[in-house]
C-alpha cells in the first residue's frame, strides 16, 4: 500500500515541475467544446454533456474525472456561447477548471466555421493525507497542511463542420499561469481534432465514423485514433487507440425523441492499459451522457397595413 502511495507522490511531483495535462476522454468525439471554444453553438442544438471517468482502476488515489459541457447558438448576431466545468482528483491533487466560451459563426459551403474564445479559472490544491516513505515526506515540496492556488486561463480555437465531416485547431492555457503555491506552472496545450462520417455503399443506414484527437503541450505528442460504427442511426460500436496508454473498446446508444428535434445518447468506454501501468490497474472505466435538442427560429410574421382596411 504504501509502494502505491509512492508512486502516486512521485506523479504529483512530476507534476509540479511540468505542465497539467487536461484530463483526458476515451469518448472524445463528444466533447469538442472543453479543448476548442470555437465549437460553441455550431450545431445549431442546445446541449449538454456530461462524463465521469475512472482511470487505472484498482490503483489506490488514481485519477477521477468529472466534465460537464453546455452550449447553445445565438442565431440574431452569429454566434454560440458555452460553459465547461471539469474536476480532475489524482491522488492528494485536485485540480477544477471553469470555463466560458464564445464562438463567431459564418457559413461556409454546406458547413460552419467557426472561431471562438474562452475564458475562466484553474485552480490547484494539494492536500495533506499523504503516505510516503522518508525522504519523500521531508520533500519541501509536499506540503504539510494542505495549500491551494489558482489563476487566470484564455483558451482560442478555430473549427469547421459540416454534415458529414469536422476538423477543428485550438490551445488551452494561453496565460501559462504560474501557480506558485502549489508549485504548478500551466503550459500552453494543442489540439487537433477532425470527424468523418462515411454512409457504407451510400446507405445512412451503416455509418462507419473514423475521427482523431492529436494532443501536444509542444514537448511531447499523444495521439487517439477511433473507429466507430453506427447502426440505424441508433446503436455504435467502437475501439480506440491512445499512443503508448491504452486500447479502449466502446458501445453506445442514441434514441431521437418522439418531438423529432431532440436526441439523448449514453455511451460506456472501458481502456485496456498497454503501458507498465497494467502491472497495477484492470483498466479505466468511462460513461458519457448528452442531450441536443434543435433550437427553431421562430418565423417572422409580417403584418401590412392598408389605409382601406382599418
Amino acid at each position: 500500500m504504501r509502494g502505491i502511495f509512492t508512486v502516486v507522490v512521485g506523479l504529483v511531483l512530476a507534476s509540479a515541475s511540468f505542465a497539467q495535462q487536461d484530463p483526458q476522454l476515451t469518448q472524445y468525439m463528444f466533447d469538442r467544446l472543453s479543448i476548442n471554444p470555437a465549437v460553441a453553438g455550431t450545431s445549431g442544438e442546445l446541449c449538454f454533456t456530461g462524463f465521469y471517468r475512472q482511470q487505472w482502476s484498482g490503483f489506490d488515489g488514481a485519477p477521477k474525472t468529472g466534465l460537464f459541457n453546455a452550449q447553445m447558438p445565438i442565431s440574431k448576431i452569429s454566434s454560440g456561447v458555452g460553459l465547461s466545468f471539469y474536476s480532475d482528483q489524482l491522488g492528494q491533487q485536485k485540480s477544477t477548471f471553469f470555463r466560458a466560451s464564445y464562438s463567431f459563426h459564418r457559413k461556409i459551403g454546406v458547413g460552419t466555421f467557426g472561431i471562438g474564445l474562452s475564458a475562466g479559472m484553474l485552480a490547484h490544491t494539494l492536500g495533506n493525507d499523504w503516505i510516503a516513505r522518508d525522504p519523500v515526506s521531508d520533500d519541501s515540496a509536499i506540503p504539510g497542511n494542505g495549500q491551494s492556488d489558482s489563476g487566470f486561463d484564455l483558451g482560442a480555437g478555430v473549427y469547421y463542420t459540416s454534415p458529414t465531416f469536422y476538423i477543428g485547431l485550438s490551445s488551452t492555457h494561453l496565460t501559462e499561469a504560474d501557480l506558485s503555491d502549489v508549485s504548478i506552472q500551466a503550459v500552453r496545450h494543442f489540439f487537433v481534432q477532425a470527424g468523418y462520417d462515411w454512409a457504407i455503399n451510400g446507405d445512412k443506414k451503416y455509418v462507419l465514423q473514423p475521427s482523431t484527437l492529436i494532443k501536444s503541450d509542444g514537448t511531447s505528442t499523444q495521439i487517439d485514433l477511433n473507429a466507430t460504427f453506427l447502426y440505424n442511426n441508433q446503436v455504435w460500436l467502437g475501439v480506440s487507440y491512445r499512443t503508448e496508454d491504452a486500447i479502449a473498446p466502446m458501445i453506445g446508444y442514441q434514441h431521437q425523441l418522439p418531438n423529432k428535434k431532440s436526441m439523448l445518447k449514453i455511451g460506456y468506454s472501458y481502456d485496456v492499459t498497454t503501458s507498465t501501468l497494467s502491472n497495477y490497474s484492470s483498466g479505466s472505466h468511462e460513461i458519457m451522457l448528452n442531450y441536443c435538442t434543435l433550437l427553431e427560429k421562430k418565423p417572422d410574421l409580417q403584418i401590412y397595413k392598408n389605409v382601406r382596411f382599418l
